[in-house]
């Protein structure tokens, strides 16, 4: 197949004044090299498009692919994870992982939990506060947990996020809606063990590739996965795969649950954490998984599980090809299989 590669190189941003916060999202040079290696080890030719700029040019251009491999995140708007997708939809061009409306309300983790609650998934209670005055309407118990309704990579999670009073409470929103111009989510604090499962597959064929656990060391940010713990994580966390069977399955069920309720597809991470009964609740979908060969959270998933990246790229490559009915190149290895 002939495969487009989009994403947003962040050395680009940089280069183009933006902030190293605003900029967290985006790939490095070595992933975009990791994957344009990954998908011609797997039979294709790769052609590097970049972002949505770049997109529109080579559109506009003539250009066409039998696929794309989409890892673009955009920069403007609730829906910026969603503009690639939606223009190659245009266009009639299938890419990979989750389409447009998937993209769009997973970003927006309000939405995204009206819609898991509905689908009868389990997640914590909620609030969304749009305006500071909103605060004073929250009759929720306390601890609460504070975060921007529509950012990634734990961006505006610190130690401050869960909060005790409502003083605390007070402040922590302003903070957020003024640094973000955004929503800020509050919702129910979980005090128990968090885990991200890997998730490969579309619908009722989608499965869990695994199931990690994420341990705070001595020197992180307590009680919070945040964004200087995942920026710091070699020194701050410790990842595992979860090897108690009866909770694992427990845990990759509401994950598998959710997944299936947003409608993701090809491949995604979603992040359970259990409550102070033990329950799995889920409390992100994450549609478009950061795939850096050393520090992304689901290809260290894979490491961990003996799954090397060439492996996990070719299954994503393989699970969208058979979703849009085209036809892979030959794999050198058997189709993947889901642990229980």
């Amino acid at each position: 197949m002939r495969v487009g590669l989009t994403y947003d190189l962040r050395s680009d941003y940089l280069a183009a004044g933006y902030g190293l916060e605003e900029t967290a999202e985006f790939d490095s040079a070595e992933t975009i090299d990791a994957l344009e290696r990954a998908i011609a080890r797997a039979g294709h030719e790769v052609e590097r498009i970049g972002a949505l700029p770049q997109l529109v040019r080579a559109l506009a251009g003539g250009s066409r692919w039998d696929l794309v491999f989409n890892i673009a995140e955009g920069m403007h708007g609730f829906g910026r994870e969603a503009q690639v997708p939606a223009l190659l939809e245009g266009f009639g061009i299938p890419c990979t992982f989750s389409d447009s409306t998937v993209m769009s309300l997973a970003l927006h983790k309000g939405m995204t939990k009206r819609v898991l609650r509905d689908g009868g998934v389990y997640t914590p209670d909620f609030v969304l506060v749009t305006r500071l005055r909103d605060v004073d309407h929250i009759a929720l118990p306390y601890p609460l947990f504070a975060k921007p309704v529509a950012e990634g990579t734990s961006k505006g999670i610190d130690a401050a996020s869960r909060i005790e009073n409502a003083d605390q409470l007070r402040a922590v929103c302003a903070h957020l809606l003024n640094r973000f111009e955004q929503p800020v989510l509050v919702e129910t604090f979980l005090p128990g063990r968090e885990f991200t499962v890997g998730i490969l597959g579309t619908g009722q064929a989608a499965g869990a590739i695994g199931c990690m656990e994420i341990l705070l060391l001595d020197g992180a940010e307590a009680n919070v996965y945040s964004y200087a713990n995942k920026a710091e994580y070699e020194d701050r966390v410790i990842y595992r795969l979860l090897d108690d069977a009866a909770l694992r399955a427990e845990v990759q069920g509401v994950a598998l649950d959710a997944w299936r309720v947003l409608g993701g597809r090809d491949a995604g991470r979603v992040d359970v954490r259990l409550d102070e009964t033990g329950r799995p609740a889920c409390i992100e979908v994450n549609p478009l998984p950061g795939l850096n060969p050393k520090d992304s959270d689901l290809p260290i998933m894979c490491r961990l599980a003996g799954i090397p990246y060439d492996d996990l790229v070719e299954d994503i490559l393989v699970m969208a090809s058979e979703r849009v009915r085209l036809q892979p190149a030959a794999r050198a290895r058997s189709r993947p299989t889901f642990p229980s």
